[in-house]
């Protein structure tokens, strides 16, 4: 097969536990694009999150993308050309942060360049704007803050309460809002009908790349659509059971260069 576009996931696919990606990785990925091959870094944190990937990749260099906030907002590195946006409306947003207080979560959310949140030590919230490279502001109320439409609101929670709370916590905006577990304690609402898999549709239709020309390598559950969409379609050794089921191949894990070694055998040898 003539593969012409890579999809990677960024949290315990591309990056390995310790938030790094190996030399290993890197040389493959340089390699493919070398040989004009796309990278598109594909995950659910905001924009500014993928920036250090992409630039730890050369992405700029060679027309890389990024599919930001789990399909949400997709970018061209090169051109900074922004191939599509979903927001939720404003007076939505609302509604669901008013709701959501019913539930043990905190919410976070962006501009795009900036997190806010009503309490900085809230659980994750350290984490969620370090790893993004985003400042974080306290405001005493997100609800009479907001004034701008989001791609999605994020929401922390304990990982024992999460099964619980993610059966219930979207039920009042079925069809208008997905709400979707993105790791053991995080819990998202998006546009309904947002994927890695519909962010990737645009890069093809933009770069004319059939789904069978694209490999994905994810870990969760936000990247089951994205793995069976792609032609070929991987799970990390380490990720989640309902993923190995659906995907074409098992990787060793992005503790083992799972990524090098899958694209050595599937396209260097």
């Amino acid at each position: 097969m003539n593969y012409k576009l890579i999809a990677i996931d960024l949290d315990g696919t591309l990056y390995n536990d310790n938030i790094m990606i190996t030399p290993k990785t890197i040389d493959a990925l340089m390699k493919a694009q070398d040989m004009g091959i796309r990278i598109a870094i594909s995950s659910g944190r905001p924009l500014p999150g993928l920036f250090h990937a992409r630039d730890t990749l050369k992405l700029q260099e060679h027309h890389g993308m990024l599919v930001s906030y789990n399909g949400g907002k997709v970018v061209d590195t090169t051109t900074h050309e922004v191939l599509y946006e979903n927001t939720i409306p404003v007076d939505l947003c609302i509604e669901i942060l008013e709701h959501i207080k019913k539930y043990p979560v905190h919410p976070m959310i962006d501009d795009g360049e900036v997190m806010y949140v009503e309490d900085k030590s809230a659980y994750r919230v350290h984490e969620e704007h370090t790893n993004n490279s985003m400042d974080c502001v306290e405001v005493p109320s997100l609800i009479d803050f907001l004034d701008y439409p989001l791609v999605k609101i994020l929401t922390s929670i304990d990982p024992v309460k999460l099964p619980e709370v993610i059966k219930v916590i979207g039920e009042p905006f079925k069809g208008k809002v997905d709400f979707i577990q993105t790791a053991p304690f995080y819990i998202e609402a998006v546009p309904v009908g947002i994927s890695k898999a519909s962010g990737l549709s645009k890069i093809c239709e933009k770069l004319d790349i059939a789904p069978d020309q694209i490999i994905a390598f994810g870990d969760a559950a936000n990247d089951l659509e994205m793995v069976k969409f792609a032609g070929h379609g991987v799970a990390m050794g380490n990720a989640c059971p309902e993923l190995k089921e659906c995907a074409d191949e098992i990787a060793l894990t992005n503790n083992e260069d799972g990524i090098a070694h899958t694209l050595n055998q599937l396209i260097f040898s």
